[in-house]
């Protein structure tokens, strides 16, 4: 069992060395008392809606859920466009999925819910829908936390989970995993995240990385995502095609990864680098998975597609900018690093940059800062 790695800051950057963050020392516990009995439980609903980074960051509480009850079913609700991401999870039994913004969806799930009969379900969202689909199964334990939308929806409601972690700050799988700790599930060892590869996936990738990137099998490359969901964390172009050029010329080539409708994003890298760049913005969910499990380095922005690259265990530098790094930073079992500017505006929502008019976090983030942290993270992953 690993320890959780050690986070030092300068005003310039902050560094994680070793583990990122997940995994503790001795046996798990649970954050309090159980607070009804678990040996009835026989059927189990985890509720978390939105986006990848928090699905992906919900699997330490579905690999917590299924060691503490191995006999029991259960089930996640997610968004349908995510739920590929858990496709050979070994943690769920069954994932269920609804429409984003569809009232037929939410109605149809409902009822389909209701008709399970769970005996506990947690709302890990903390939305209005998701406290109402929680409350619709009609499960006998209802858990969410008390600041959560609806709370009253909820017949166990938790206290903030700084409060039972004992800390300020608080990671996003933290806070999911002490909503079961509060209930009596051992969460203490705080599990890494984790995602399932399965063979066909793994050799549709290997087939077009020998074809559209002429990698032989096994050949080592750096898996680079440029894109972001906001400006405020979407690091230059230029600057990652710098980083290209840094890794080609240790030998190391680098794939290019986007969403749908994001190809520009990886055209400019290429335009600015003199260093071959193959990109790819049309794998799906599954595919994306295997591909950096696949990669020798993960490269990129704060994005779902960096927790994706944790959940898999690959060594990564992740340029942040807006958004929270307490609460958003790499967790897993794997060298990481984690660049930056301090801000006295950060963190902030992200949308926009209301101090400057520009991301200036981002775009003040040097390349030569991201390099460094490269070579460390590839020297680390060596030994």
């Amino acid at each position: 069992m690993r320890s959780p790695g050690r986070q030092t800051e300068s005003p310039a950057f902050a560094h994680v060395a070793g583990a990122a963050l997940a995994g503790g020392v001795g046996e798990p516990r649970p954050l309090a008392p159980a607070r009804w009995d678990w040996s009835g439980v026989r059927r189990v609903l985890v509720v978390r809606l939105r986006s990848i980074g928090d699905t992906v960051l919900a699997t330490p509480s579905l690999h917590a859920l299924r060691r503490f009850l191995p006999g029991a079913r259960i089930d996640v609700l997610l968004e349908d466009w995510v739920a590929p991401l858990l496709e050979g999870s070994e943690d769920v039994d069954r994932v269920l999925t609804v429409r984003r913004k569809s009232q037929s969806s939410r109605l149809r799930v409902a009822r389909q819910l209701r008709a399970e009969g769970y005996d506990v379900a947690y709302n890990l969202h903390g939305g209005s829908t998701a406290a109402l689909l929680v409350r619709a199964s009609g499960a006998r334990h209802r858990v969410g936390y008390a600041d959560y939308a609806y709370a009253a929806l909820h017949n166990h409601t938790a206290p903030p989970s700084a409060k039972l972690w004992g800390r300020e700050k608080t990671h996003s799988a933290e806070q999911q995993l002490a909503l079961l700790g509060w209930t009596g599930v051992p969460v203490t060892d705080r599990p890494a995240a984790r995602l399932a590869v399965t063979d066909a996936d793994a050799s549709a990738v290997e087939r077009r990385l020998a074809e559209e990137a002429k990698l032989a099998k096994g050949r080592p490359f750096a898996l680079i995502h440029p894109a972001a969901a906001f400006d405020t964390k979407t690091w230059a172009a230029p600057n990652f095609a710098r980083v290209v050029e840094h890794l080609a010329a240790r030998g190391v080539a680098s794939v290019a990864v986007a969403g749908p409708g994001e190809g520009r994003v990886i055209d400019e890298v290429r335009a600015h680098s003199v260093s071959p760049l193959v990109g790819f913005n049309d794998l799906s969910l599954p595919e994306l998975t295997a591909l950096a499990a696949r990669s020798h380095v993960f490269v990129g922005n704060d994005s779902g597609v960096a927790h994706i690259a944790a959940a898999v265990g690959v060594p990564q530098v992740v340029v942040f900018g807006s958004s929270n790094v307490a609460h958003w930073r790499p967790w897993a079992n794997a060298n990481a690093e984690v660049v930056r500017e301090e801000m006295h505006c950060a963190p902030c929502p992200g949308y926009t940059c209301a101090e400057f008019g520009a991301p200036e976090c981002i775009r003040r983030v040097p390349v030569e800062r991201v390099i460094a942290a490269v070579e460390r993270v590839l020297e680390s992953s060596r030994q």
